[in-house]
């Protein structure tokens, strides 16, 4: 564990780096520390030369001189990423970690614990045998999220109908505030999936949703939407957590409501990072949960694990096209003709299409005339914090292909056919 440290002149700090019992003793020489209102960020190299190379270049920078290398704390506007590759240019560019020293930390605790970060981060650590395990990295990282629950934000992104423009709904996309340490949602998801968190990380994203729900269908209309309280919202969760008790749908439905929100008006998108051992109870819980009205969403279609025995077991409402996918259609008939498939499937089991990442207008036109009903993405709208309304963007129309012009199925059979087929001498 990281001992306090005590800053001053010169203060011995007993195991300052590691987790598994490897401890070292290191002299560290602090200069007088003065309460600073600037937010700081800390460097650690083993080259003590590169480390004094840097402080030339950063005004108003400390160095703390460590019996295994050099320590330079500075302001975050001056200790730039910018300034270190500057001064580790050269043939044999030195191993650093340069991070942000929290500064909500005790005095006496933030400079060990941003130290220990930037030794982490360098990748000395990993080689002495003293890297923290990644569930170890993954908790602390959910500890300190939930440390800031009130910082974090929701944010609103609009989902179009492509046969009229107009909107459907909007996906709630939760957005992490951690500045000590920045991760994308998608990373926190995977670390509370991995360390059998998801139930508690689902509950407050799901609370913090439906707060921001309430409070959007108190305050009235968005600029020239409709009201809020008649707006559906779209929530992802984790299959994990559709299984647990504390999402029993009766009782989702009853604080769903207690929101102001009509379960009616919310669609649960289940999210593709995490297989599905036994789809049988997480059918039931979906069929519950659509028989009180909610609808219900596969994300990510055509990656991870939402394949098509999946979709067909749960029946969605919806079913999400994956971004990957959906990037460049118009040119490539492969990706069509996995669009025509899913087309086809979703007709055949009620569930509607909703292409996900839709930036370029030559795959809005190819996914409209495939028969896609819903899309999402930056050429539609972009997230906002408030409820805006889609861009005007003019709709293609959903063309029929003519008889005698074969769909891109087709146009794909027939390529790989006449790639097969021998070549005849002349």
């Amino acid at each position: 564990m990281i001992a306090p440290l005590r800053v001053g002149r010169s203060t011995s700090v007993e195991g300052a780096v590691g987790t598994d019992g490897v401890e070292g003793r290191w002299n560290v020489r602090f200069f007088d520390q003065q309460r600073r209102r600037e937010e700081e960020r800390l460097l650690w190299s083993r080259d003590v030369s590169f480390a004094n190379r840097l402080a030339l270049l950063v005004p108003g920078a400390r160095v703390l001189d460590l019996e295994a290398g050099s320590v330079v704390i500075a302001p975050s506007s001056v200790l730039t990423d910018a300034a270190a590759s500057e001064a580790a240019h050269g043939p044999h560019p030195p191993e650093y970690g340069l991070v942000t020293v929290d500064g909500s930390l005790p005095e006496r605790d933030r400079y060990v614990v941003a130290l220990s970060a930037a030794v982490q981060l360098s990748g000395l650590a990993e080689r002495i045998g003293m890297a923290q395990t990644t569930q170890v990295i993954q908790t602390k990282v959910l500890d300190y999220f939930f440390s800031l629950k009130n910082t974090h934000d929701v944010h609103f992104q609009p989902i179009v109908d492509l046969a009229t423009g107009e909107l459907a709904e909007y996906e709630c996309l939760f957005r992490p505030v951690m500045p000590m340490l920045p991760q994308s949602i998608s990373a926190i998801v995977r670390a509370a999936i991995d360390t059998d968190r998801s139930v508690e990380l689902d509950s407050y994203i799901v609370g913090r949703v439906l707060e921001r729900g309430a409070h959007l269908a108190a305050t009235g209309n968005p600029p020239g939407g409709a009201p809020a309280r008649v707006v559906r919202f779209a929530v992802n969760l984790a299959p994990a957590s559709l299984l647990d008790p504390a999402f029993e749908a009766s009782a989702l439905a009853a604080t769903v409501r207690a929101a102001a929100i009509e379960p009616r008006r919310v669609t649960l998108e289940c999210t593709e990072q995490q297989a599905v051992p036994d789809v049988v109870p997480l059918k039931r819980q979906v069929k519950a949960l659509r028989k009180l009205g909610f609808g219900f969403a596969i994300d990510d279609a055509g990656a991870g694990y939402a394949s098509f025995a999946l979709i067909a077991a749960l029946r969605p409402s919806v079913i999400k096209i994956d971004r990957e996918i959906v990037s460049r259609i118009a040119r490539d008939d492969a990706k069509q003709a996995l669009v025509e498939a899913f087309v086809s499937f979703g007709r055949r089991i009620g569930a509607r299409l909703l292409a996900e990442g839709i930036e370029k207008r030559a795959d809005l036109a190819m996914l409209t005339g495939l028969g896609v009903d819903l899309g999402q993405g930056f050429l539609l709208g972009k997230p906002a914090p408030e409820l805006r309304q889609p861009r005007q963007v003019v709709m293609p129309p959903r063309a029929v292909p003519a008889t005698d012009e074969p769909s891109p199925t087709a146009r794909l059979a027939t390529r790989r056919t006449a790639a097969r087929r021998p070549v005849t001498p002349g």
